[in-house]
């Protein structure tokens, strides 16, 4: 990532990635994402635009769903000179821990227009049948 601001003129420094490139390092490679929930299901979406469904694993394994993948250079640097590039390319991986309440065996995933959907359908709640009364027999 290229940092710009107005006094760094039209182009950036070159040298300027490289100044904070350790603490940016793991930014490049996580995508945004972000999770909700209605009443009968958790939604996670992930922002994976240029990323092809084959290029993604998605698993579930100890209440954690992983999703791993790559974003591929499609670029062609046939005789160019690129000056910058803010482009982020490379291999990517998330974890997301489910709820008590998530069912790990009703995941269902969904790629449209470069948005991952995740949606985790929950446990039916098992019904509270109030406190019961337990009767202590003599010995």
């Amino acid at each position: 990532m290229v940092e710009k601001s107005h006094t760094t003129g039209f182009w950036p420094s070159l040298y300027d990635p490289f100044r904070t490139m350790g603490a940016r390092v793991a930014d490049w490679f996580a995508p945004a994402s972000e999770a909700a929930t209605n009443g009968d299901a958790y939604k996670i979406v992930m922002e994976l635009p240029g990323v092809d469904d084959s290029d993604i694993d998605l698993s579930v394994a100890d209440g954690v769903i992983t999703v791993k993948g790559e974003k591929k250079s499609q670029r062609e640097e046939k005789g160019e000179t690129w000056y910058f590039s803010e482009r982020e390319y490379g291999a990517f991986s998330r974890s997301f821990r489910l709820p008590p309440d998530a069912d790990s065996g009703g995941v269902s995933a969904d790629l449209k227009d470069g948005v991952l959907t995740i949606t985790v359908q929950k446990i039916a709640p098992v019904p509270d049948e109030g406190t019961q009364k337990v009767t202590i027999k003599r010995g």
